[in-house]
């Protein structure tokens, strides 16, 4: 359980610091939440980005290119997939 913490908070930190709409660290709290919920339950890349591409664009209505959604997608995946190693 507690590696699993660590993982979401690793998470937090790689989704604060993309700041895809330059607002600063702690202005996507609701949109991070969504987005821990999707990496948890999406295992393909393309799916995890379109759904961080629309859950920001519900959010700010702004689209987000699907190619900054890809590449966060992956650093997501991958801290995903090292904590899946290390159980």
């Amino acid at each position: 359980m507690r590696e699993e913490i660590q993982t979401n908070l690793h998470y937090v930190d790689i989704l604060n610091e993309w700041d895809p709409f330059q607002l600063k660290n702690g202005n996507y709290d609701t949109e991070i939440a969504d987005v821990i919920q999707a990496v948890h339950e999406l295992n393909d890349l393309r799916q995890l980005a379109r759904r961080i591409q629309t859950i920001f664009e519900f959010s700010f209505e702004k689209v987000i290119p699907l190619e900054k959604c890809l590449k966060i997608a992956g650093e997501l995946v991958a801290v995903k997939e090292n904590q899946s190693c290390s159980l």
